[in-house]
């Protein structure tokens, strides 16, 4: 598999992702520890899942609950990841897939927790069937989704103390990062580029809702006013270079190699103001598509853009 296939896997099944997290696995919903769960301590329930002790051989199938996971200090639990969980380097990658699951590999690395982003092949009832732990982190919509997974991940893992702590230091530095933007009399405009095919994001998506906190406007919305399209319309060239956006954010510098200088080569495109100002912004692929920890990195990398644009 390509760098690029998952990065267009990741565009088609977002929307996906979102549905299952709404209706597929009760362990989408509020945290209910048990009296002892809420200090760390088992047995612990989360949603529909019940744990009696604390995992030591979890298996994460999911890029953004790996970060999760590591961060809130349970990377000594983890003992295998995906292959697209490249963060942090230490994270015990393998060949495992999240995009196709497969439950007799995934069963090989006897695990005491599973951790998916989505129930795709049906895997959820297939581990449960073998007795495996399944808990679901299915794509954000809203920072507080963020938020709730880390809490639960806390739980889940005996790093309640962790994630509490982490989720601190998020909502501090994201208050900071907005406090600090300059004020500006009108919006400007922004264009977040997903692939070349010219796939965006709506300010309806968790990636929009970012730039919303930075006070930019979207181009992308006019296209899926009807949200037929989940969020993610792919646009044309004329209405991009007709709506002339001030910004250009690309989250497909790694998967397919664009930057400023393809931007500006595109025809018609060398007469965007974003262009002309220089404000095409190479982001992180990964970082750009992923909910976790770092989503407070693509934020600083977001307003440090907006940030340096003169002020009317």
């Amino acid at each position: 598999m390509t760098r690029r296939t998952p990065r267009l896997l990741t565009v088609a099944l977002a929307v996906t992702a979102l549905a299952l997290g709404a209706c597929a696995d009760p362990d989408d919903d509020e945290p209910t520890p048990s009296a002892s769960g809420a200090a760390g301590q088992f047995p612990v329930t989360v949603g529909g899942l019940t744990l009696e002790k604390r995992p030591e051989k979890i298996v994460s199938l999911s890029a953004t609950a790996t970060e999760m996971l590591f961060a809130i200090g349970a990377g000594a639990q983890v003992t295998a990841v995906d292959e697209q969980s490249n963060h942090p380097p230490e994270a015990p990658k393998t060949d495992l897939s999240g995009f196709q699951p497969n439950a007799e590999a995934i069963s090989a690395k006897t695990p005491d927790l599973v951790l998916l982003s989505n129930d795709m092949n049906k895997i959820v009832d297939q581990l449960t069937a073998l007795k495996i732990p399944v808990h679901l982190v299915p794509a954000a919509q809203t920072l507080d989704d963020t938020y709730r997974q880390i809490g639960e991940l806390g739980q889940l893992t005996g790093q309640v103390d962790g994630a509490a702590d982490l989720t601190r230091r998020m909502k501090d530095d994201i208050t900071k990062l907005v406090a600090d933007l300059p004020k500006r009399a009108e919006k400007l405009t922004y264009y977040h580029e997903l692939g070349p095919e010219l796939y965006s994001a709506t300010s309806k998506t968790y990636i929009g809702s970012l730039y919303a906190m930075v006070g930019l406007e979207n181009i992308a919305d006019a296209s899926d006013a009807d949200g037929k399209s989940g969020g993610y319309p792919q646009l044309s060239q004329e209405v991009i270079v007709s709506a002339d956006p001030d910004f250009i954010f690309l989250a497909d510098t790694k998967c397919c190699q664009q930057s400023a200088q393809t931007v500006g080569a595109r025809g018609g495109w060398g007469g965007i103001t974003a262009v002309k100002n220089n404000q095409v912004v190479a982001l992180d692929d990964d970082v750009a598509s992923r909910w976790g920890p770092r989503v407070v990195d693509l934020l600083r990398a977001i307003v440090d853009a907006v940030a340096k644009a003169p002020v009317a």
